[in-house]
């Protein structure tokens, strides 16, 4: 047998090519970083959307944090109002139901 020969050279060369693709196949596929030196273009897009994604994210936070506000201070108004009736004199109460009927 022929070890040395050109068949057994370029076989461990397509060996070595497959395994090197399905290892970025993988990798992409599970969306970790892509760090060879040929993909290097991918791992900058990659690291745009990653920037774009973090901007979203941060804006939808924003709205959220102003939804909760807003949502906060109705409900001290609501917590206000319910201290001033339970506070209140009953018969002061009473006038006031009255007069909005």
């Amino acid at each position: 047998m022929n070890w040395g020969g050109p068949g057994f050279v370029l076989s461990i060369i397509a060996i070595v090519m497959i395994a090197s693709i399905v290892k970025t196949a993988i990798r992409a596929k599970h969306g970790y970083p892509l760090d060879d030196e040929a993909c290097e273009g991918k791992g900058k897009r990659r690291r745009r959307q990653d920037e774009i994604d973090a901007t979203r994210q941060a804006r939808l936070m924003a709205d959220q944090n102003e939804q909760l506000q807003a949502k906060v201070l109705r409900l001290e108004e609501r917590i206000a109002v319910l201290e001033r009736i339970a506070t209140d004199p009953a018969t002061r109460t009473a006038r006031e139901i009255d007069a909005l009927r």
